[in-house]
């Protein structure tokens, strides 16, 4: 199949389960005297009981919600959850018989690989707008407004205010991250959230109604090249151990401050923004292989993470 009758037929089996996310939000002027907000966004159906995924900041405070099915149905919807940390929420169409999108594997994203982002921007109603364009980069660390953004895939495909929520998908179709318009600097580049971190926090939330965050119990900083011919460190890259919080799982797995986290089961460690996105992506009650390094030697323990203390 040629790739334009790729696209062509990903993006008429996506159309079919991305929704328009209308809002309200009531704010007062000086007098206080009310005055409503209106908002929109997008989100992409991810059960066929009618679960949405979307972007935290496109329902936050929201006090009217409503979405329009790609039937052209506008309809109420139910929250039911979401954690602004990491820019998503989930929705509920009150409904069954839905079409879920097809997804796809983030961690194999490749930097070059086509993908084309769906939404309705700019308030655009009626057909949703597609955008074409590559993975520029992955593993982007964003600092937006009170928030901090891990682990993002860039793409100069364009993502603008009203795309936000919808989602970022490979040229067959397969759904790789939901789209984020809330750096407003943003020119020309586009981020999403990786689809796996997504779905992890989609489970979280249909299971527990909040999300849950393992815990390892360390405090890392980045090691660079400078920082390990200082110090003559046994590697050049990793994210070094700077306290260790005592009984926590790393403590009673043997890590110490000083050792170097280098790999988390099959993925390499380069930085402490890396230690945390692999600890994030993983489940309460996992076990993690980790390997480190202390002194001139490497070795490899077992850790099964917990949930957070409630008081350190």
């Amino acid at each position: 199949m040629e790739l334009q009758e790729r696209i062509v037929k990903a993006v008429g089996e996506l159309k079919k389960s991305v929704v328009t996310i209308l809002t309200a939000r009531i704010k007062y002027d000086f007098f206080l005297e009310p005055i409503p907000l209106r908002g929109v966004g997008s989100g992409f159906i991810i059960h066929e009981e009618g679960h949405v995924i979307t972007n935290y900041h496109v329902i936050a405070d929201a006090e009217m919600l409503k979405i329009i099915t790609p039937e052209g149905e506008m309809i109420d919807a139910d929250i039911l959850g979401g954690d602004p940390r990491f820019d998503i929420a989930v929705l509920d169409l009150r409904g069954a018989g839905y079409k879920p999108v097809r997804l796809g594997d983030s961690d194999r994203l490749r930097v070059g690989q086509l993908v084309v982002a769906i939404g309705y921007p700019l308030g655009l109603l009626g057909e949703p707008t597609i955008t074409l364009g590559v993975v520029s980069a992955i593993n982007r660390t964003i600092k937006a407004p009170n928030i901090t953004l891990e682990n993002l895939i860039q793409t100069d495909a364009a993502i603008n205010p009203g795309n936000s929520g919808g989602p970022l998908a490979t040229i067959d179709g397969e759904v790789v991250g939901v789209n984020t318009a809330i750096v407003p600097y943003a020119q020309g580049i586009g981020f999403a959230i990786p689809i796996n971190m997504a779905i992890r926090i989609y489970k979280d939330i249909i299971e527990f109604g909040r999300v849950i965050l393992p815990w390892l119990g360390v405090y890392a900083t980045t090691i660079n090249k400078p920082l390990a011919s200082l110090y003559g460190l046994g590697v050049s890259r990793g994210a070094l151990i700077v306290k260790v919080v005592p009984y926590s799982p790393a403590y009673r797995a043997g890590l110490r401050p000083g050792d170097i986290i280098i790999r988390i089961n099959n993925s390499e460690i380069g930085s402490a923004e890396e230690l945390s996105g692999a600890i994030r992506m993983r489940r309460i009650g996992e076990v993690i292989q980790v390997e480190y390094v202390r002194g001139r030697s490497r070795k490899t323990i077992e850790v099964e993470l917990e949930p957070p203390p409630t008081v350190f």
